[in-house]
């Protein structure tokens, strides 16, 4: 069950993880596809631009020259003079120049158009007002050169688109390489996010399960508020659960061991009011003291155990020796053992301290030593040994009887759960033990009850050490 739970879990997360990626991705195709088409807009436009400018700063420069010729076909003669690297200029960039009819009297690319008749710039499609087209696969500029306010000539700038391609397709891989960086941080930040998401909803599931299982568990906090929120609602669902549930439990086990006491009782009254001999009478006036005294004994227990499984949290603890303690209990179990013929044996070392309730604890070491003095039988042992372990103290009483049959290992801490005593085959309340697991719980310990190799059962009570 658990795994199966775990599988939801991970595919919940797989889940949030591809939508948010299947989300991020659209977005991130969608915005590079238009920046990838607007860049080879922006490269031509710069690029014309520059030609423009370059193209009315040669149309000033040449104007200068044309002042200084006699006619058109000195033209060329005066402006290869004032602008010499002109006629050396080759490559991507090249400077040509036109006469007013548009027909090439100058070509900066060794001359390769020398004599070609452009035209004239509406008639080539040359666009308003940056005289810029695309011809041959060139996009070219022109500026125009007077003398006098009279148009003499065209200057113009071209540049083959072949360049722009390459420097588009150097600009889109860029653009491309750091588009994947985008996206590797973007898948990073969605994984990060949907762990983060449902590991706060296997936190709860954990605590819901814990719950389930009876163990004591505290709400997963987190800083979601929707989180904190469902939280708050499963412990407060689970408290108002355990509470129906206690009083639903305790009723009917109260009414359970309530009810042969009570019979008996109320048998002996009636059996009183009729005449009888003077003995019967005594016996049914001790039975009736015994129940009553039973009776009050489970009452008690009862509402000690309540109160101890109500407390969720410590009060203050005093400092107390654990061997005085368990001297204590043995004391008041004197009586018990010496009736039963039991012999009580107290080893290990002083000064293992430990904080904690005094009354309860001792109540809690009286209850172990009774329950094994009532399991031992006559001229049996029971041995109280003390110890500190790894920083914990612990207190190990071993008993000589029948031990613990394996079926009843894990009920023994059980409410009203008993097991008949050897001798009389009677039970007792079945509250003993289970208000020492309450003990240890309050004290920060765990008690367990085991069965020795040698014979005989064990309960172990461990608490932390002051």
């Amino acid at each position: 069950m658990r795994c199966a739970r775990r599988v939801e879990a991970v595919r919940i997360r797989t889940a949030i993880f591809a939508v948010y990626l299947l989300a991020s991705a659209v977005g991130l195709a969608v915005l590079m596809g238009f920046v990838l088409r607007d860049v080879r807009l922006r490269y031509v436009e710069s690029m014309r631009r520059t030609l423009s400018d370059t193209a009315t700063v040669l149309a000033a420069l040449l104007e200068s020259g044309a002042a200084r010729a006699n006619g058109g076909s000195d033209l060329a003669a005066a402006w290869r003079e004032d602008l010499p690297a002109l006629a050396r200029t080759s490559g991507t960039l090249r400077v040509y120049v036109t006469d007013a009819r548009g027909r090439v009297i100058f070509d900066g690319n060794s001359g390769r158009d020398t004599g070609r008749d452009y035209g004239l710039p509406k008639a080539a499609g040359y666009d308003e007002p940056e005289n810029a087209s695309v011809v041959d696969g060139e996009l070219r500029v022109i500026a125009p050169v007077s003398r006098a306010g009279a148009l003499v000539g065209y200057v113009g700038v071209a540049r083959p688109l072949v360049s722009v391609t390459e420097a588009v397709w150097r600009a889109r891989v860029r653009l491309a390489l750091g588009a994947l960086a985008v996206a590797a941080v973007l898948v990073i930040a969605g994984w990060w996010i949907a762990a983060k998401l449902t590991h706060s909803l296997e936190r709860l599931t954990l605590y819901a399960q814990t719950v389930r299982d009876g163990r004591p568990a505290q709400p997963p906090v987190s800083r979601a508020t929707e989180i904190a929120a469902l939280a708050r609602a499963f412990e407060e669902m689970r408290a108002a659960l355990e509470g129906k549930a206690y009083v639903e439990r305790y009723t009917q086990a109260l009414a359970h061991e309530l009810k042969a006491p009570l019979s008996a009782i109320r048998g002996a009254a009636e059996l009183l009011g009729e005449e009888m001999p003077r003995e019967d009478r005594a016996r049914f006036i001790a039975n009736l003291r015994a129940e009553s005294a039973r009776v009050q004994r489970v009452v008690d227990q009862l509402l000690e155990l309540a109160a101890l499984e109500a407390r969720r949290a410590p009060a203050e603890f005093a400092l107390i020796d654990l061997r005085a303690a368990a001297e204590e209990a043995i004391a008041a179990a004197r009586g018990l053992a010496a009736a039963r013929q039991v012999t009580l044996s107290l080893e290990g070392q002083a000064g293992a301290q430990v904080r904690g309730e005094r009354i309860h604890l001792g109540h809690a070491l009286g209850n172990l030593v009774q329950n094994a003095i009532e399991f031992s039988p006559a001229g049996g042992v029971v041995t109280i040994a003390i110890a500190v372990e790894a920083g914990r103290a612990v207190v190990r009483v071993d008993d000589m009887g029948p031990g613990v049959p394996a079926y009843a290992l894990e009920k023994v801490f059980d409410r009203f759960y008993s097991l008949p005593r050897p001798d009389t085959g009677r039970k007792s309340s079945g509250l003993g033990l289970s208000i020492v697991g309450e003990v240890a719980r309050l004290h920060g310990g765990e008690v367990t009850l085991e069965n020795r190799a040698g014979g005989g059962a064990r309960a172990t009570l461990t608490l932390p050490v002051a």
